[in-house]
């Protein structure tokens, strides 16, 4: 069975880059480019992985990682954090706010596809 992955980004290149990837690694992408679209989605569906930015206008990753956590059909649902704050500091509150990992975007080749597998996988 194909796993589906939703990707939250603001960046629309980012997003488009994201999900060729993924889709190239035999996955189905969801995609939003806000948190409250991706929050809306979740009404309908259940993914199998989230992929998400964390600096995004109005909510931030950090608080809708939280907001997944707090959701019974996704608190288990492996988070990953893809972003370009890569300092120490920040890669604690991801993880703090219930993410299982977290990339570096200048990191994105070859390691979002492995990250991927990986999280799927445990």
């Amino acid at each position: 069975m194909v796993k589906q992955i939703m990707l939250v980004d603001d960046e629309s290149s980012m997003l488009a880059l994201i999900s060729i990837m993924l889709k190239r690694g035999g996955f189905t992408t969801l995609e939003a480019s806000d948190a409250f679209t991706a929050l809306s989605m979740l009404d309908s569906t259940t993914p199998d992985l989230f992929v998400l930015d964390v600096m995004m206008p109005g909510m931030n990753g950090i608080e809708l990682c939280r907001r997944i956590r707090a959701r019974p059909e996704t608190a288990r649902t492996p988070v990953l954090f893809v972003s370009a704050k890569a300092d120490p500091d920040s890669v604690r509150v991801g993880l703090r706010a219930g993410a299982n990992d977290y990339l570096p975007k200048e990191e994105l080749y070859p390691g979002l596809l492995q990250r991927v597998r990986t999280l799927l996988n445990s």
